[in-house]
């Protein structure tokens, strides 16, 4: 698992001006705790800014937040850093995230402020060489931050009976058997599927111990897709013919449902995520550039791998106490963009022992108190997006 060990060596490496041919590079504090770099390294040519920051301090913290504060939506990075700050609360750092859809729908797990919001056993994606889980980056309630291919590992209890969750608001389309839980972050009704048998059982949310959600069945199950979700609860659903659809109709009026939604792996110390932030490929483990072997490990492919493009990445330092958000401008004669195993070796430079690639392209684009201060390559300028990772200072 990619968690560095606490008392390790920081793992901070070659010192920010021996970067590249790199002078002119310009250092500001941004808060205590929080540095801006930015320079310029002509071997390239690469126009890079990038933030140290230290988990250390109790008065930051990182958050992962959706566009509109919705499942599906693009927002630009800049109005979701405006939308969540408010008195005592300042977003000091903002770069876009996670992989998404047309819809703005994010490709990976998600986890926002404790809240599973989506939850997979493979990864989204249609551009995949093969099915597999993408690399994501997660942090615990104790500010430790990890990288691994996180999986869903969720299980229902009726009657102490045990039945697996497949998914969390996703369902995938031709799939022969699963089970689902809906909650309101979905919608208002469940997924309209007309070619599956399905069972789907109204809850009531009841309370939650740890990572384990409780809730009560309320109302009528239906035999067909597309209910309502109670907005105090969810819709726990079951398709195909296998035996989960009978589980799911026996479930009694009253009967108390619990669900337990964790991550394969788990955290450390068996921690409930915090956070979770998904991106593809990791490219850094252990101090190690994994990036060349993508294609083979999460399925990449090489016009997005293998060329130059703009890039957005996040990585942390071998003792876990720094945290790294970088963005690499390209698609222009200042600044040509990077490949992933490019985007590895100045992320390890730079001192990182574990990184993650996030979505690049247009919608690379790092806001410091609410400025873009890098070169989105589209023409408009910053891109909306489904997601955006943020440094918060309380």
């Amino acid at each position: 698992m990619a968690c560095s060990s606490a008392g390790a060596p920081d793992g901070l490496g070659t010192p920010i001006t021996s970067i590249g041919s790199a002078p002119d590079t310009t250092v500001a504090v941004i808060a205590p705790g929080v540095t801006h770099y930015r320079f310029t390294d002509k071997s390239g040519p690469w126009e890079v800014n990038f933030v140290r920051v230290d988990l250390r301090r109790t008065d930051l913290m990182l958050r992962h937040v959706r566009a509109l504060d919705q499942l599906r939506g693009r927002e630009k990075p800049s109005s979701m850093a405006r939308r969540i700050s408010s008195p005592g609360v300042a977003a000091l750092v903002a770069v876009n995230a996670d992989f998404f859809q047309t819809s703005g729908e994010n490709e990976n797990n998600q986890v926002l402020d404790g809240e599973w919001w989506k939850g997979l056993k493979v990864t989204d994606s249609g551009f995949d060489t093969f099915d597999n889980v993408h690399a994501q980056f997660a942090m615990d309630a104790a500010n430790h931050p990890c990288l691994d291919r996180y999986a869903l590992d969720a299980t229902a209890w009726v009657r102490g009976v045990a039945m697996p969750v497949t998914n969390l608001n996703f369902s995938a389309a031709g799939t022969a058997e699963q089970t689902v839980l809906f909650t309101p972050r979905f919608g208002t009704t469940t997924t309209r599927d007309t070619t599956r048998s399905a069972a789907e059982a109204p809850l009531r949310l009841a309370g939650r111990r740890g990572d384990t959600l409780v809730y009560v069945r309320r109302g009528v199950v239906a035999n067909a897709s597309g209910s309502a979700i109670p907005s105090d609860g969810a819709i726990f659903a079951a398709y195909g013919l296998g035996s989960r659809l009978h589980d799911v109709q026996a479930i009694a009026d009253g009967d108390t449902v619990k669900i337990l939604l964790a991550t394969l792996p788990r955290l450390p110390k068996n921690a409930a995520p915090s956070l979770i932030v998904g991106g593809w490929p990791r490219i850094l483990s252990d101090g190690v550039i994994v990036a060349a072997n993508s294609a083979a490990l999460e399925g990449t492919i090489a016009a997005n791998a293998e060329v130059r493009h703009p890039r957005t990445a996040v990585g942390f330092s071998r003792d876990s106490t720094t945290l790294l958000l970088l963005v690499v401008d390209g698609r222009s004669e200042q600044s040509v963009g990077m490949t992933i195993v490019e985007l590895a070796t100045l992320m390890r430079q730079l001192g990182a022992w574990h990184a993650l690639n996030f979505d690049g392209g247009g919608s690379t684009s790092m806001v410091i108190n609410g400025a873009v201060v890098n070169t989105p390559s589209d023409p408009t300028g910053e891109r909306e997006v489904g997601d955006a990772l943020l440094v918060i200072r309380k």
